[in-house]
């Protein structure tokens, strides 16, 4: 194992892991294609010069779209995949046609379809009254009904869609490859749970043997409300046993009136993280999410926050850490 790390640092080889988060998912290689087009469009606005890194790394999408899609059609939910893989499309095309990244503040962000601040202040609200009443789940089956059973549920689904998380990350880390995950939005919180199974559970654990993730990017992450952290794995827990061990840095990005994260900053919460020396660092970045879905304002659209500017110089930072970033930095790019 020792020498398959030293083997692959030496030759720079990077992957890039993305794993997405609730509700009904289009097909893998729809998903994974979108994503990907709006991580590249990115780049190519604000960081030409690291697109060719980009298209030699490998990108790959833990999907466990299938075993939601089953889950909230059972429950009576209705999906149409091709109608939504369109508005994707749509989104991402509106989102490629801004050019300058000044455009992607306050004042064009006021200015959507739709936009409004009051779901998120009204989970905001929702959470603090119901949690105080012990109905924190109750709002989340209501607002989430597969991340709720991911939580809570009695079936299979939370172990399934956990050990797709942790066997692609594991595979990774054996390798030895240099990874950057990013995870958007609940599948923050199983990319959490299968992090924290890799570095402490012993039927796990031995996988990785004591490899890590470069740099952990979240998107639009729950991971900031209290009542979520308590039922994480490892909440019950004693110091550094409370949290993953394999993460170098974490970065986390959220989206004004985006009421998945309607607690945006970790760092705050996670302190105790980094006293234990469990990650080396933990950034908090607010941004405005442009994508419009389905004619109107989504915050907390996947597509909005892969191809944001903070997002893209992120990445672009890992892409490049050998090099000098902001050299390479086109024009739109700020100091």
């Amino acid at each position: 194992m020792e020498t398959k790390l030293k083997q692959a640092t030496l030759s720079g080889r990077r992957s890039i892991l993305c794993v997405h988060g609730r509700g009904f998912k289009p097909s893998p290689e729809a998903l994974m294609e979108l994503t990907s087009s709006a991580l590249r469009a990115g780049l190519e606005r604000d960081f030409p010069d690291s697109v060719h890194v980009y298209d030699s790394v490998q990108c790959d999408l833990v999907y466990y779209g299938d075993l939601s899609n089953d889950l909230l059609t059972s429950l009576g939910g209705y999906y149409d995949e091709q109608l939504d893989i369109g508005d994707r499309k749509n989104a991402l095309k509106a989102l490629r046609e801004i050019r300058e990244r000044k455009r992607f503040g306050i004042r064009q962000y006021d200015r959507l379809p739709g936009k409004s601040a009051l779901a998120e202040f009204a989970v905001a609200v929702s959470v603090t009254l119901l949690g105080a009443l012990g109905l924190w789940m109750w709002l989340c089956a209501r607002n989430s009904k597969d991340f709720a059973e991911y939580l809570t549920g009695n079936s299979d689904y939370a172990d399934r869609a956990r050990e797709r998380v942790r066997m692609k990350l594991a595979g990774l880390l054996a390798d030895g490859d240099q990874v950057l995950l990013i995870t958007h939005g609940t599948g923050s919180a199983i990319a959490w749970d299968a992090m924290w199974e890799l570095s402490h559970d012993e039927n796990y654990s031995e996988l990785v043997d004591g490899a890590k993730v470069d740099l952990w990017l979240t998107l639009g992450t729950p991971l900031g409300d209290a009542k979520l952290r308590k039922r994480l794995l490892g909440a019950r827990q004693d110091g550094i046993s409370r949290f993953p061990t394999n993460v170098i840095s974490w970065q986390n990005v959220a989206a004004e009136d985006d009421y998945t994260c309607h607690d945006n900053t970790v760092a705050d919460d996670f302190k105790k993280m980094m006293r234990e020396r469990a990650v080396s660092v933990v950034n908090d970045y607010m941004i405005y999410n442009h994508a419009v879905r389905y004619g109107k304002s989504n915050p907390h659209s996947s597509i909005g926050y892969y191809i944001h500017p903070r997002v893209s110089k992120i990445v672009a930072e890992w892409l490049l850490s050998d090099e000098d970033v902001t050299a390479v930095a086109s024009p739109n790019t700020p100091e």
